[in-house]
């Protein structure tokens, strides 16, 4: 592995806060000491960033996590580090026990290898009927710790975090033992403002993509979305400009700052790929531009836009500063998970996961574990 050396480049340091530098990476990580002999990268004019780190998504380039298998994974993660995103949590459909312990077990395997795959977001099958969204109903049951006991087992301790309607019978039983081993969040749920109180009072910290599949804010019924608020929760906004309108983007990193919201993609598998037909969950999904639906033509099925590209959408089409859109698509997401002392910060003994982009965005190069995996510089 050998050392480099990034100059010239706005470095996007602990501060959040874009400063000039210079990065020194010896042996995989950043340090402070320039090493004698280095490979020299002039990023003259680039922004240099943490890579990102996507908690919330389901597949791209023709392939779903939930394939659970290594050809699947792997181009996965090529194609997510291609563009920036060199950590990432995958998310499950709502699927059978015995499907999601196949692929728990398959992402075990995986991730002691590639250290890129460091978590699971176990988005089903605890959740409400009424707002299933993309997901199929066949197989939504009620919020079981045990069966989450289990499945917990069998990732080798991957699941990150764990979904729930907080509606549903048995639900906070789930989420006081559930929050013991991964971050517990509200999804997929018709709760109202004192239930999903209730929930957050129980241990849930989490809320998967705010807005969309639960109830609306209401002035006299304000809903889950004020609880989370009040609450201190961490929320995840699908930053896509399709999923939720740029101003209601804008109001909430307004109301809950910008250290309490996390980008994620929610894409599938038609991400990278040309218009056609795909999957989601058994489901069949047509992707026409940037819209993905399910076969009615209304109900929206996760993104077809990778992490990077929502970074870019929301500074050009959402009026919003790259340095909080980098901290909401790198710096949030690994603390929100528990990776916080791992990724999204570029500093002295972290793995060096570097991202540098030119001026209008684009990556222009990256940096996985300290080795270079592409480079225009």
């Amino acid at each position: 592995m050998r050392d480099i050396v990034i100059e010239g480049g706005r470095i996007f340091r602990p501060d959040c806060e874009f400063h000039a530098g210079t990065i020194a990476i010896h042996d995989g990580r950043i340090t402070d000491n320039i090493p004698d002999k280095a490979t020299r990268i002039h990023a003259d004019g680039m922004y240099v960033i943490p890579g990102l780190t996507d908690i919330h998504f389901h597949g791209c380039k023709g392939h779903d996590f939930c394939e659970g298998t290594k050809e699947a994974f792997t181009a996965i993660t090529d194609y997510e580090a291609m563009n920036g995103i060199t950590t990432i949590c995958p998310a499950t459909m709502t699927l059978p026990e015995n499907e999601l312990a196949r692929i728990m077990r398959a992402a075990r395997d995986f991730a002691r290898d590639n250290p890129q795959l460091a978590g699971i977001n176990l988005e089903g099958p605890f959740i409400s009927h009424a707002k299933k969204g993309a997901q199929n109903p066949a197989y939504i049951v009620p919020p079981d710790p045990a069966m989450f006991r289990r499945l917990q087992e069998e990732s080798g301790g991957l699941i990150r975090i764990a979904t729930v309607a907080p509606e549903t019978e048995g639900a906070m039983t789930f989420i006081r033992e559930a929050e013991q081993s991964a971050r517990v969040s509200i999804a997929h749920t018709e709760c109202d403002y004192d239930t999903a109180r209730l929930a957050f009072m129980a241990g849930a910290s989490h809320v998967t993509h705010l807005f969309n599949a639960m109830n609306p804010v209401n002035h006299r019924q304000p809903g889950p979305v004020i609880a989370a608020l009040e609450a201190g929760a961490m929320v995840e906004i699908i930053a896509d400009g399709v999923h939720v309108h740029p101003a209601v983007v804008r109001m909430t990193l307004k109301l809950f700052g910008a250290d309490r919201v996390a980008f994620i993609s929610d894409s599938l598998e038609a991400a990278g790929m040309p218009d056609g037909e795909y999957t989601l969950g058994g489901l069949k999904v047509i992707k026409n531009g940037r819209r993905a639906t399910l076969e009615d033509g209304m109900t929206l099925a996760g993104s077809v836009t990778n992490l990077m590209e929502c970074v870019r959408r929301a500074v050009s089409e959402m009026d919003i500063p790259l340095e909080v859109a980098v901290r909401c698509a790198a710096v949030n997401p690994a603390r929100a998970v528990g990776l916080g002392d791992v990724c999204g910060r570029i500093e002295a003994g972290r793995v060096a996961d570097i991202v540098m982009l030119d001026g209008g965005l684009n990556v222009a190069g990256v940096i996985r574990g300290g080795e270079m995996l592409q480079s225009q510089l």
